[in-house]
């Protein structure tokens, strides 16, 4: 007797019509999804990268729930609003509780454009140290210029812990979420993708330095007053666009498919 084998049927895929300048993000969008996934920062579907969306409503980007960042297209990024429901015609559904974080710094942070928030387990290895980061490499100094705290209040799901992530985030671009892991912001995918490349390295030599057991030597504190100005002359002025189209070639030769 023949076996059928009956095949799973997935939800076909969305394809909203856009602006050029949606369409442009959404491309951005999707690569910071799949280089966090290619960089093994992923935490299966567990964590967000949103993305302001250009116009004058207050519109977001961000990943359907349940799809791995590995998967993540231009069109599938599901469109949203600051409390986190659907604005847009899309066959996927997002956690909303998992855009607790990302809606108040949104809201508070004009220039917070893009949220990446990661579980990285050597990010959350050192957020789970008093200490926190310390300043033992030149990757460290770069994120230590622009570095925030915020202690560990469970998961979350309340939007009373809001006030004081924003105000311990402040005007940084780096924050350290204690026990949990780490978030970045950034005017575009690009930035807040390099910010995050910076701070996961950061957190990996020191999770190798100490694992040596030798006493540490820490970089003197003048030496991290002068880091802001010799970023920009290490990059001539041009921060993450000077890496993103690298990036961007690399996904096309091992993950492409994330323009669709």
């Amino acid at each position: 007797m023949q076996r059928r084998t009956s095949k799973v049927r997935r939800p076909a895929r969305a394809k909203p019509r856009v602006s050029k300048e949606e369409r442009e993000l959404r491309i951005n969008v999707a690569a910071a999804y799949r280089l966090v996934a290619l960089y093994g920062w992923d935490d299966l579907v567990f964590t967000h990268i949103s993305a302001r969306v250009p116009g004058p409503e207050r519109h977001f980007l961000i990943n359907p729930y349940g799809m791995m960042f590995g998967e993540i297209t231009a069109s599938s990024l599901v469109k949203i609003d600051l409390e986190g429901r659907k604005v847009a015609d899309s066959p996927y559904e997002i956690n909303p509780a998992g855009f607790t974080i990302h809606s108040c710094i949104h809201a508070a942070r004009a220039d917070a454009h893009c949220i990446i928030h990661v579980h990285s387990l050597n990010g959350i290895a050192v957020s789970a140290q008093r200490a926190g980061l310390m300043p033992i490499s030149q990757q460290s100094l770069f994120v230590l210029a622009s570095l925030a705290y915020h202690d560990y209040e469970g998961i979350a799901l309340c939007a009373e812990e809001q006030p004081r992530l924003v105000a311990d985030l402040g005007d940084r671009m780096h924050l350290m979420l204690r026990n949990h892991g780490l978030l970045t912001v950034g005017a575009t995918p690009a930035d807040a993708f390099l910010s995050l490349y910076l701070f996961e390295a950061a957190c990996a030599i020191q999770v190798r330095a100490q694992s040596g057991g030798a006493a540490l030597s820490a970089i003197p504190a003048q030496i991290l007053a002068g880091i802001p100005a010799a970023a920009r002359q290490v990059t001539r002025g041009q921060g993450s666009a000077l890496v993103w189209p690298g990036l961007l070639r690399r996904l096309d030769r091992e993950s492409p498919g994330y323009r669709e």
